[in-house]
This record gives C-alpha cells, structure tokens and sequence, in this order.
C-alpha cells in the first residue's frame, strides 16, 4: 500500500479492520493448516507461465527450505527473509496488475519477482511455514509506517511479517523495506492496527485473536484459494 494518510486515516483503516475480520473465515482456515507443499507443481507452474528463470527459482527455493528443515529458526527467518528480499524488487500493484490492491500468490510473486508490501509478507509467512517455523508464532501485520519522502514524514499503510518466539515476546519483524530483521519494539517507525494468520485476527497490540468470523469473500480467502490450486496446501 502506498497512499499517504490523511485526515482519513482513521476511516480507512476501520474499514481494513473490518475487512480482515471478515476474512477470518473457517473456509479460508483449513488451507495451509496441512502445510502441504509441492514444489514440483509449483516449479512446473512456474515455467509454463514465467519460463526457465522462474523455473530455477523454485528449485533454489524447495533446496533452501529442505536445508532449513533442521536449522534453528533464527536462520530460517535470516535465510527466507534474504531470499525474498534479494530476489524480488519492489513494484506497486498497479504497475504490476493494473489494480490498486492485488495480493499476489508465491507462484505469481515470484514468477514476476515483483510485488508490493503484501506479496512480500505472504510468500515469507508461507515459506517460513514449510521450512518448519509453526504457524502460530507467524503473523501479517498491517501497521502505519513512518516514511521520508521528499525530505517530510509521511504515513503510509504498509505490511510485514512478524515472528513471536513465545506468545508474550516482543516480536521480530520482516520487512521487504528493512533488509535486517530487527525487534519490534525498535521499530518505532511501526504502529500496528492488526495483524492475522490462517487461524485469527488480533487488533493491535492484543495477545488474544478475535473470532467474529463472516461468510464473505476477501482478498485473504480469495489468496488462500488460488495458492491451493497452484500447489500449496
């Protein structure tokens, strides 16, 4: 996301809130709890759409996550994090998709190695996922993020990726903006509005998700669904 804040902001942001809530669904849920990953489709998927470079890609991304499969899970956040960060530039969705707002699966992300905030945020909490990391220390986090622009502050609305070793620890953040992973708590560039997985909503800072779940389409349920048929479960 990239429009500057104002007055508005407030507004816009319920309405995300509200959004998010109804992707809570039980639907959308059960998809990556399997935690399924066939990176021969996917790989396979990649060279029919976006040809050999994409190809190789996934290859480099299914030997990098069958590396990690032991590792202590502070190389696995350095090592998806640098992945995604290095491979992918930055690009806005209307460049990319002609849309305003388009969340993009991995297989797409990665196959065109642009994507915006959102796109960088999923492919890493899917990744992360099959390198082993549980789902429940994983969120995606909305937040306003603090930025200089043209030599003046200005608010955006921006994604990242946040880890929580324990249910109580002050998250570490993956951020396609920040290449180092760094603390939550020195992030004061960060305020979150809320954050979610596949099995919640928490607003804000809170430690228990909400569960107010609404049968309708989102952009969250709409991902899921397409991530599903491009061969992750």
């Amino acid at each position: 996301m990239v429009a500057i804040f104002n007055q508005s902001f407030n507004t816009r942001m319920l309405r995300c809130c509200i959004i998010v809530m109804m992707m809570c669904l039980p639907l959308c849920f059960t998809y990556l709890l399997a935690e399924g990953y066939d990176f021969n489709k996917l790989a396979t998927f990649a060279k029919q759409k976006y040809g050999d470079e994409a190809h190789d890609d996934f290859i480099e991304l299914q030997q990098l996550v069958a590396t990690l499969k032991n590792s202590p899970e502070s190389e696995k956040l350095s090592q998806i994090n640098n992945f995604f960060n290095r491979k992918i530039t930055f690009a806005e969705d209307i460049h990319v998709w002609g849309q305003t707002d388009y969340w993009a699966t991995p297989l797409e992300f990665l196959g065109l190695r642009a994507g915006d905030c959102e796109d960088f945020s999923i492919a890493k909490y899917v990744f992360l996922k099959a390198a082993g990391v549980s789902n429940d220390k994983l969120r995606l986090v909305y937040v306003r993020a603090e930025m200089l622009e043209n030599n003046r502050t200005v608010i955006r609305a921006h994604m990242v990726l946040s880890y929580y070793a324990s249910p109580q620890s002050d998250p570490l953040i993956l951020d396609n903006l920040v290449p180092h992973i760094s603390s939550a708590s020195s992030r004061k560039d960060l305020s979150p509005v809320f954050s979610f997985n596949d099995k919640g909503l928490w607003i804000g800072n809170s430690t228990k998700p909400k569960s107010n779940p609404e049968s309708n389409l989102s952009k969250w349920r709409d991902v899921l669904m397409r991530m599903r048929a491009d061969g992750i479960e």
